[in-house]
């Protein structure tokens, strides 16, 4: 079956397009990922849906058909924390691997998925792990080796779910982001864990806000770095926390105002290499964590600390 019924919802242009329900995009991605459409109908939902934007409702259906496809991954055995990187360093070093080592540090089971190598050449967590030691996880049972070592886990998302890495591929060839981007970033990959979860636009600060609303999450959301989730070194972003889709305004951050009167110590370059050696400088202590990120790390060690509050009071409840 053609899903040109959707498209032609979909496409009608930014004012004049019409939203799914939560069922008809569940039924599209679903459609989609399993491999059932065409080329030219996959370049058509990419486009359509990069003009029109998608809603809370669009997201909450596009993720639960991608969930279908991903990887079950082991318990933890306490609350992990979930980082999506799929941006990469540009003009900035890539941080996130810094945040999930810090966390490790700290007993928190940590699970990066994301990109191996960027088309466009941007530095990937990937590489950056890879030159600490800790190349991209083969499988699941790698996953849980690395959490018993207490070590952060990094799995790409051509293992985590390789019909999304499918849809993630075609940005090289239509030079445009699209839904499976942001699907990346919102997936609920580790069921139950507490998700990082960022945006680089405005906008999607706003759709973003109703989708972990509407969807219950345990969630921290943040603008990030270059796309990363990841506070900026410079200078700390908003950070609110999502507790069973409700915002938690004591243990959320306000975001740092004000004019820089002090720029942090950052890597020589924005390199694998140079990053790497950085951070090994700043786990051994001879170099400082940003404050902004020993900001982020608090912010998520305590919104950890509420959510196994509000596991514990749950289960006493039933009990």
């Amino acid at each position: 079956m053609s899903i040109a019924p959707y498209l032609k919802e979909i496409g009608r242009g930014k004012d004049g397009a019409r939203s799914l329900s939560r069922e008809q995009a569940h039924d599209l991605m679903s459609r989609i990922l399993d491999g059932r459409v065409t080329d030219l109908e996959l370049g058509g939902f990419a486009l359509a849906m990069r003009i029109k934007g998608e809603t809370p409702e669009e997201l909450a259906g596009f993720v639960d058909a991608t969930m279908a496809h991903t990887l079950a991954l082991p318990d933890p055995g306490r609350l992990a924390v979930l980082l999506p990187s799929y941006n990469g360093a540009r003009r900035l070093p890539n941080l996130t691997p810094l945040l999930a080592l810090l966390l490790a540090r700290e007993g928190v089971p940590v699970l990066v998925h994301g990109m191996v190598a960027d088309p466009t050449g941007r530095i990937t967590s990937a590489a950056i792990f890879t030159e600490l030691g800790l190349p991209p996880c083969p499988d699941a049972a790698t996953v849980a080796a690395r959490w018993a070592a207490g070590q952060p886990a990094f799995i790409a998302i051509e293992t985590l779910n390789r019909p999304l890495a499918s849809l993630l591929a075609i940005r090289p060839v239509l030079g445009l982001r699209n839904s499976g981007h942001t699907v990346a970033k919102i997936l609920p990959a580790l069921p139950g864990a507490l998700r990082v979860v960022n945006h680089t636009h405005p906008e999607y600060a706003v759709s973003l806000t109703q989708y972990l609303t509407d969807t219950q999450a345990c969630a921290v959301l943040m603008r990030g770095t270059e796309g990363e989730p990841v506070a900026d070194a410079r200078r700390q972003p908003r950070m609110q926390v999502f507790r069973d889709g409700r915002i938690d305004a004591e243990a959320s951050l306000a975001p740092q105002d004000g004019v820089l009167v002090e720029l942090p110590v950052l890597p020589a370059g924005i390199d694998a290499a140079t990053t790497a050696a950085h951070l090994r400088e700043v786990l051994a202590g001879r170099q400082p964590v940003p404050a902004p990120i020993a900001q982020q790390l608090a912010c998520l060690q305590a919104a950890c600390a509420a959510r196994r509050g509000s596991l514990s009071a749950s289960a006493g409840s039933v009990a």
